[in-house]
């Protein structure tokens, strides 16, 4: 197998993508309590916290900070996946590559990673997860998806109810 580098600083905070194998499903919306439950299993299992998340139709954002002395990202994210896999029936559509090697067809194999540099990079990351339904057209006003951590940033007084309102449909957010 091949080894991908992967960015590992012990006690770091990360920003990921995970996608679906399919982009024209529902299914993490459909199945937001298990997908809600499988992080809570990894969690358990691995603690991290989640600085920021929101879950898309058929795919998610997260910033997470790692524990200090552990960068197993990949630990957690192989438990999330693995976990969430188990509760959805069988029946997605596999290529033979994943049929020989035993694999579900319901996750894309990896996902995107990037180290957080500093807090401005921090706070960029954050605003593109909680933007992103708006991004994707999914709603007008941020506040009107239901599966993101802005919600708690609100309930915080850390963001107010129309953020990110009137700032165009890229937001400026994210890497720069």
């Amino acid at each position: 197998m091949t080894d991908y580098r992967r960015a590992r600083v012990p006690g770091a905070s990360y920003f990921f993508t995970v996608n679906l194998a399919r982009r024209d499903t529902t299914l993490l919306t459909d199945r937001i309590d298990d997908l809600r439950n499988a992080v809570r299993y990894a969690r358990g299992r691995h603690p991290f916290v989640i600085d920021a998340m929101v879950v898309m139709p058929e795919h998610l954002h997260a910033v997470w900070t790692l524990p200090d002395g552990d960068a197993d990202h990949s630990l957690r994210w192989r438990l999330v996946k693995t976990w969430f896999s188990r509760q959805i029936p069988f029946g997605e559509g596999r290529r033979d590559s994943r049929v020989a090697k035993g694999e579900r067809g319901i996750w894309q194999r990896r996902y995107w990673e990037h180290l957080i540099r500093d807090e401005n990079d921090l706070r960029r990351h954050v605003d593109y997860v909680h933007f992103n339904p708006v991004k994707h057209r999914h709603v007008e006003r941020t506040v009107d998806w239901p599966h993101s951590t802005f919600h708690r940033y609100v309930a915080e007084g850390r963001l107010p109810v129309d953020w990110g309102v009137g700032v165009g449909v890229d937001g400026g957010f994210g890497e720069r």
